[in-house]
Order: C-alpha cells, then structure tokens, then sequence
C-alpha cells in the first residue's frame, strides 16, 4: 500500500508543478489569434480527453474500463486500472472576413490526468466475490479558456482624420481538480471539486494618423482570477440479461446507460488593476494617465447541465447522444463589464466500433473506431447575433499490449467544423488532439504471502 501512496504524491507533485507554470509563460497556454476570444474569459477549451473527443464530446452517459471522462465524475467508478492519460493538440483555422483572411496554427499541451479505481477487480477475482459497491477517484489539470488576439483597426473619425485602434489580449485560465465517486449495483454518483485560476492581459492603443503632432494612447488591463468550483454527476447503467443453460440470469454483454452532470453557479474572486500613458514619437515625452492600484472584486461562472444516453454492447459497439446547456446569461465579471452573454448549447450524436477486440491476426480489427457530429450556440454574440459552432468528429484508438499483459492506448482524434457568423467574421478549423492513455492494473492490489 505504501507504494501506491508514493506513486500518489508522486503525481499530485506533477500536476502542481504544472499548475505553477501559468504565471511564467506555461508550455499549456497555447498561442491563438482568434478576435472573439476579447469577450468573457476567452475561447473555451474542451474540457474532454482524446477518446471522448473523437464521438463529439460525449461525456454524460459515457465510461469505459480504460479511459477517464473527468467531465462526469460517475464515471470513474467503471474503471478497471489506472489510468494516467495525457493530451496534445495542433489546430489550423482560417479566420475569413469580407475582404481579409488569415491562416493561424496554434497547439499545445491539452490535458493531463491520473484516475485509479479504489477496489482493485484482481483482488475481487482472487477473492471469489465481488463487491456491489465501487469506488474511484481521478486528478486533472487542463485548460478553462484561452485569451489570444492581436487586432488592427481603422477608421475615419469627424475633425480628427484616420484613426487606428491596434487591439491586444494574452493569457487563459486553467483548472485543478479532485475527483471522487462511488456506485450501488448499477446506479453510480460522482463529484469533482477545483480550483479555478489564471491572467488575463488585454491592451488597446490609439493612434492618430493624420494628426503629425498627436500623443499616441495606450490602455493595459491586467485581470487575475481565482476560485474553487464544485461539479456533480450520476449515471444508471442498465445491463440486459437473460438465462443460461442452468436457469441462472447472466449479462449479455449489452447495456442502456443515461447520465446527466451539471453544477450550479460558482463564485471566483479578482484582482485588477489598470495602466494608461501618453506619449509621442516626435517629442519623446511619456505622461502617466492613470497608474491604478490592485482592485479586488468578484465575479460567478454560469451553471451547467449536460444530459445523454447511450447503447453499448461491451468490446463491439457503442451509439449515443447528448445534449448540454451552459447559463453564460449569469455570468458576471466586476473587473470586466461587458455586454451580456446569452445562454449557449451544443448538441451531439457519435458511434464507436471495434472489429474484433481479441483478433489475433489482425491489428487494425482491435482498433475503436470513433464518429460525431455536434451542432452549438456559444454565448458570445456580434452585432446582436449569437455565433454558432459545429463540426464533425472522427477518432481512432490504437490499443498497445504493454509488460504484464496491461493494455494502454494511442488515442487519436481529428474535429473539423466552423466557428463565428458565415456572414462576418468566420472560423473554418482542423483540430488534431494525441492521448496516451496508459493503464496499470496493479494499484491497491493486496498481495498475500504464505
């Protein structure tokens, strides 16, 4: 037991060690160049792993013995190893204007999670009986939001001549979290308690073109933010039986699951402060307009509710849907007043497959093969219209037969779809997300001597 406990503090020390980089220019905050990330926290990170994202996101009905879904902490009482699953992604978009388009590539680290199961199944095997009550437990740190624009704008103004507002915002929010649940028989509950923090930089600069002798502006906002967060989740597993040879009921393999998760409005506080100066190219003079000092305040995340059911038929097919519903109309930011943002949801169908799981003479047969499709609102709006994103999902998990007969898992998953207003300002992107799911079934195993 005490070696598990090593190996515990061993990857909570990792995941703190990680949770420092932020404030020095973490390798996870990924650079983007989207303009709509200026408004609320920023572009949304997906919250889910590489497995999950090749069916779209689905996360309220699904689990499964190998992969975590941190999404909906019910889940992880259907685990059968530890898992220690860490994720890359690479990201093309191109943004399309009226007259104007850009290519941008960003990408980084997307995620990284330890996930254990409490009773180990080899010892219930051993043990020749098995427990209706499981437990499991996972720690994750990812991406919240991401801040990344760099803005020029021109215009004409009365008296003055051409103006030219060049627009600025770095950094992102991150999230640590704790996960615990616990199962009777087939119904499973779980929460997920977090710590939410982060920076958020955001600069404007004024120039006045045709004015030869006019001061150039300049406007810094420096947000910092932190707060706990709380998640809850459950999940019903129904396994379909029917008897055998010897009148007893025994499962078929196949199963109807419905999940839901959800939190309600979670608190964050901030701390603000804002810079402004003057200065000209001709004379060389700088004037401080204002030097403001740290302003604390606060703020409130929206609440949540995803709902999904699912069909599986263990180690061949799996078909589910899901719909979520986030409440940004209760967003609230005091270090950053801005116009409302509107509710968001996202719908999403996906289907996994695997050909053969035990084939022995073919590989690619033991492959899972994962399509989606989502379709969503997001809460940000321009010019009184909300933006919609949707896409399509597609995913392949490449299982690897590791020392010990442990099997892990190369997870790889491509999303393309479209994000913004076709009308305005758009979107179209290619996301590549890489998870190494690795699994060990040796932890809190009780070991006998004679």
């Amino acid at each position: 037991m005490s070696s598990v406990w090593s190996r515990i503090v061993v990857m909570a020390g990792l995941c703190l060690c990680a949770a420092a980089l932020p404030g020095q220019n973490a390798v996870i905050n990924p650079k983007i160049n989207s303009p709509y990330s200026r408004f609320g926290l920023g572009n949304l990170s997906d919250q889910y792993f590489a497995g999950p994202g090749g069916m779209a996101g689905m996360s309220a009905a699904f689990h499964d013995p190998y992969h975590l879904n941190i999404l909906n902490p019910a889940s992880l009482t259907q685990l059968q190893s530890t898992a220690f699953e860490v994720g890359l992604y690479s990201q093309y978009s191109g943004l399309k204007a009226e007259d104007a388009s850009e290519g941008v590539w960003s990408g980084n680290l997307q995620y990284m999670a330890l996930g254990f199961p409490l009773i180990n199944p080899i010892n219930e095997t051993l043990d020749r009986r098995r427990s209706p009550v499981r437990l499991g437990m996972a720690f994750a740190l990812q991406p919240y939001s991401v801040v990344g624009y760099n803005i020029e704008a021109s215009a004409e103004q009365p008296g003055l001549g051409r103006t030219t507002n060049y627009l600025k915002g770095t950094g992102g929010t991150y999230n640590l979290s704790w996960s615990n649940a616990i199962s009777y028989k087939g119904l499973s509950a779980g929460a997920t308690f977090g710590y939410l923090f982060g920076q958020l930089t955001n600069s404007r600069r004024v120039e006045f073109d045709s004015l030869d002798d006019a001061f150039v502006t300049e406007f810094l906002d420096d947000i910092s933010l932190s707060g706990f967060f709380w998640r809850f989740g459950m999940q019903y597993t129904h396994d379909f039986k029917k008897r055998n040879a010897s009148g007893e009921r025994e499962a078929t393999g196949r199963r109807f699951i419905i999940g839901a998760h959800g939190s309600s409005t979670n608190s964050f506080n901030t701390k603000s402060s804002r810079f402004a100066e003057r200065y000209s190219y001709t004379y060389g003079t700088q004037d401080t307009i204002l030097d403001g000092s740290i302003v604390e305040q606060e703020g409130a995340l929206p609440s949540t509710l995803s709902i999904g059911l699912a069909y599986e038929r263990r180690n061949k097919f799996r078909a589910g849907a899901e719909f979520e519903i986030q409440n940004w109309s209760q967003y609230v930011n005091e270090a950053k007043p801005e116009d409302g943002l509107a509710d968001s949801w996202r719908g999403m169908v996906a289907v996994e497959f695997i050909p053969d799981y035990v084939s022995y003479n073919n590989y690619f047969e033991r492959v899972r093969y994962r399509i989606g499709a989502f379709y969503g609102l997001d809460p940000r709006s321009f010019e009184g219209e909300q933006l919609r994103k949707y896409g399509i999902t597609a995913g392949l998990g490449f299982p690897l037969i590791l020392p010990r007969q442990r099997i892990s898992f190369v997870n790889l998953a491509l999303e393309a779809g479209q994000f913004g207003l076709a009308d305005t300002l758009r979107e179209n992107y290619v996301k590549m997300t890489l998870g190494f799911t690795l699994n060990d079934n040796t932890w809190f195993f009780k070991r006998k001597f004679n």
